[in-house]
């Protein structure tokens, strides 16, 4: 399986961890680790004795890279609607309550923040670095830019977003704009996951649960309103799949660090 959980740590801590498993694709996410990650989420709802999860990506070149490009979805003709396989991937979308912690090794780009954007906080290695290819490759980020923007100071958010390939957000200034609430040594991050995870999990589910849904009850208006526009936004900006594959195969590969 392409989503690994790992739960006999949980005991008393009360805390699950869930691995995307596919290192040698930089933990890029296909159909069926789309539709694992829903499921993972869903089951957690029924399991009492999972009360917060750590979600991290295997090995250390990266937590997630998105979309796997070898993906092919159909999609309507209709700029009016858009079907997007990593919609439904995060917890929220699943209608699960409890926290979750992300911990990030290596790169978290494109479509990773569907998933950083429906965690509660992040943890990452000092080394991990956040950008978004979209526009580098004709594409609209949508989605994407819009759980950034409630995540970090609007500029921070559109230059993230709109430089592209050309530039890749350090883990420090991640931690400076506020993406990223803890900074962990290289290799250590889903051990701090795991420490603030216990935490939480130690305290009454109820009590964890409500105040996780009142968090994000805070945005939910404005998330839901932006999200009504993304389909129109991505089938009207967007580039025809051949020629962002024209624009992807001539990537150049440098960027600068900030």
């Amino acid at each position: 399986m392409s989503v690994r959980v790992e739960t006999d740590a949980v005991g008393e801590s009360g805390v699950a961890v869930v691995v995307l498993d596919r290192p040698a694709k930089h933990n890029a996410i296909d159909l069926e680790m789309a539709g694992g990650l829903a499921a993972v989420w869903r089951e957690f709802r029924y399991d009492d004795a999972v009360r917060a999860i750590v979600l991290t990506g295997a090995g250390t070149k990266a937590f997630c890279t998105g979309i796997d490009r070898s993906v092919e979805v159909r999609q309507p003709p209709s700029p009016y609607s858009i079907d997007d396989p990593l919609i439904a991937i995060g917890p929220k979308a699943n209608d699960l309550w409890k926290p979750v912690v992300a911990a990030v090794e290596g790169m978290a780009c494109g479509g990773a923040f569907y998933l950083l954007g429906e965690c509660e906080f992040t943890v990452a290695s000092r080394e991990a670095t956040f950008f978004d290819p979209h526009t580098s490759y004709g594409m609209v980020s949508a989605y994407e830019s819009m759980y950034l923007a409630q995540r970090m100071p609007y500029g921070e958010a559109a230059r993230l977003a709109l430089m592209g390939t050309a530039e890749r957000m350090s883990a420090a200034r991640a931690y400076e704009t506020g993406l990223v609430s803890e900074l962990a040594a290289p290799g250590e991050a889903v051990r701090a996951a795991l420490r603030a995870a216990a935490v939480v999990a130690s305290y009454p589910t109820g009590a964890v649960q409500g105040t996780v849904r009142a968090v994000w009850a805070a945005g939910e208006a404005a998330r839901a309103q932006a999200f009504a526009l993304a389909p129109h936004l991505i089938a009207l900006g967007s580039l025809g799949t051949e020629e962002q594959g024209e624009l992807f195969g001539g990537r150049s590969g440098a960027y600068r660090m900030r």
